[in-house]
């Protein structure tokens, strides 16, 4: 089987800055040895990071959510603790909004039995990234690992998770 793992925006804006929240750092430990796991089995691993221009404000985004976040070139826009670490050699797909553009063609171009999905926001990026994989895979099996991924507001975590299903997307 050929799995995939997507570490979704594990970012030091996201974990303790500009819009992290309690508990994201907690998240770190599930999120390394998942990694190590993979890497360990001849898994494949991509992640993705929030990355923004200083125009950002104005964009789309910045009118509906305006904290600057994840600005290209901070410290925020680093993947948070040993993530950045253990991401040097892997594929790593910059994103401007929600949903990962570049995620696309790249499961275009592999075909996986499975993908599983960690990182933040559990409700915002990692449900958009969810269904960029199921539009790229369609074939096959996603997954988000909850004990992984985590948002400020739970009720929308909730609600996101189950919609999930309609999409036949797993969240375990």
């Amino acid at each position: 089987m050929k799995n995939l793992l997507i570490v979704v925006d594990y970012q030091n804006d996201f974990v303790d800055g500009a819009l992290g929240f309690p508990g994201a750092e907690n998240l770190e430990n599930y999120i390394v040895d998942k990694i190590i796991e993979f890497k360990e089995s001849g898994q494949d691993i991509v992640f993705t990071k929030d990355m923004h221009e200083f125009d950002y404000l104005e964009t789309e985004e910045g009118k509906n959510l305006p904290v600057e976040h994840c600005m290209r070139f901070t410290k925020g826009a680093d993947l948070y603790g040993r993530v950045k670490e253990l991401a040097k050699g892997y594929t790593i797909i910059e994103k401007e909004t929600f949903g990962a553009r570049g995620l696309f063609p790249y499961l275009s171009r592999h075909r996986y039995d499975n993908i599983y999905l960690v990182g933040l926001v559990s409700y915002i990026c990692v449900v958009s990234n969810a269904i960029v994989a199921k539009a790229g895979n369609p074939l096959a099996h996603i997954v988000i690992l909850k004990d992984g991924t985590g948002g400020p507001d739970k009720e929308a975590e909730k609600i996101a998770f189950e919609a999930m299903k309609a999409l036949q997307i797993e969240v375990r």
